[in-house]
């Protein structure tokens, strides 16, 4: 799985694992903490990968490994990307939510092994968005539906929590807003607006996703948020 040291994904690597399913967590090869995700993912009992961001490369590793599942869980934020930008590297919502989305995605495609792709978009997604970070997403929604593999797409509102390592104070106040005010519409009656919109952990959207994978009658689904829970 792909996206494996980030918020959602360590908490889908130890779902995983308690399903009993055999993972093989991607963690950068240039990570500055590798030795640390290795250690902690082998803890859990994943194997790690290091596979460089290569087309050729990445496909080699998913025809070695045939996997069942492919979790694209990847993503960068406006943080990440002024830091890249200071180094000279670009990460951008096209290069990474896309980019990198799509290359694993061609990938799985050319692998032989018709993998189920688990594809982490967000709430808000539509065709014609004009906001980059869901226009991305909607790119990457598009060609995973039209495209020749299984998948299931999961449609999370905000994902937020005290154990969020990088701590997201603007994020947090509006989940926080957002979430008292739907307690109020859900106490007149509007429970469905309520359960789409309010915010959710880490920890529950990935037992979530695990099940949607795990599940064979959610083959080529999208899910919404009310459905994650």
């Amino acid at each position: 799985m792909t996206g494996a040291t980030g918020y959602t994904g360590r908490e889908v690597v130890r779902a995983l694992r308690e399903a009993g399913v055999d993972v093989v967590a991607h963690v950068r090869p240039d990570s500055s903490n590798l030795d640390g995700w290795r250690t902690r993912f082998e803890r859990l009992g994943a194997r790690i990968d290091t596979t460089p961001w290569q087309p050729d490369a990445m496909q080699a590793t998913l025809v070695a490994f045939r996997p069942d599942l492919v979790f694209a869980l990847l993503g960068t934020t406006r943080a990440r990307a002024r830091r890249a930008a200071r180094s000279g590297a670009r990460e951008t919502y096209d290069t990474i939510d896309y980019g990198l989305t799509m290359m694993l995605y061609e990938a799985a495609r050319r692998a032989g092994s018709r993998p189920r792709f688990v594809y982490l978009s967000a709430i808000g997604v539509r065709p014609g968005i004009r906001n980059a970070y869901l226009a991305a997403r909607d790119r990457v929604e598009q060609a995973v539906t039209q495209g020749d593999l299984p998948y299931v797409i999961a449609r999370p509102s905000f994902i937020t929590g005290p154990d969020r390592d990088e701590f997201r104070l603007g994020e947090r106040l509006v989940a926080g807003i957002t979430d008292g005010v739907l307690a109020g519409f859900g106490l007149l009656g509007a429970h469905r607006m309520r359960e789409r919109y309010r915010s959710t952990t880490a920890a529950v959207l990935a037992r979530a996703l695990v099940r949607a994978a795990l599940d064979p009658t959610a083959r080529s689904r999208v899910l919404e948020s009310e459905e994650l829970r």
